[in-house]
């Protein structure tokens, strides 16, 4: 089983201060072709996660303006994170029981990279669904 250092071996996430506009983020999401943004304070502490979930639900159909709104007003506080030496199915499984689809790596405080569902193997998502059969099966 895979751990998530492996997965994110060499990743420079995107981050970005809670004062960046999401008009910005978005940009910088496109421009990196990824689907979330890193929210940190000024010692590169993380304090959220921008989504492109988060721009359709809070932004766009708040009706908001991207150009007007900082990240720091529709980012999701405190996201819940994982330590590198974690397996692939661990964060699977934290995503699946957490609702999200994004999950900041992060060791002793210091942002590591960022892994999504999409940077799973078909045999992760596979064993992800046995699990969840089981324990279904179980209730």
């Amino acid at each position: 089983m895979r751990q998530l250092s492996d997965i994110i071996f060499n990743q420079h996430p995107l981050m970005l201060p809670r004062s960046a506009t999401v008009k910005e983020a978005c940009q910088k999401m496109c421009e990196h072709h990824v689907g979330s943004v890193l929210v940190t304070d000024n010692r590169n502490q993380l304090v959220g996660i921008f989504t492109g979930r988060d721009a359709v639900y809070r932004v766009l159909a708040a009706a908001k303006s991207g150009a007007d709104t900082q990240l720091g007003e529709v980012m999701t506080e405190a996201p819940d994170t994982m330590a590198p030496d974690k397996t692939a199915i661990d964060a699977l499984r934290a995503m699946w029981e957490g609702g999200f689809r994004h999950i900041p790596v992060v060791k002793d405080g210091k942002i590591l990279g960022v892994v999504s569902r999409g940077d799973f193997k078909g045999a992760e998502h596979d064993r992800l669904d046995e699990e969840r059969g089981l324990w279904e099966h179980m209730r």
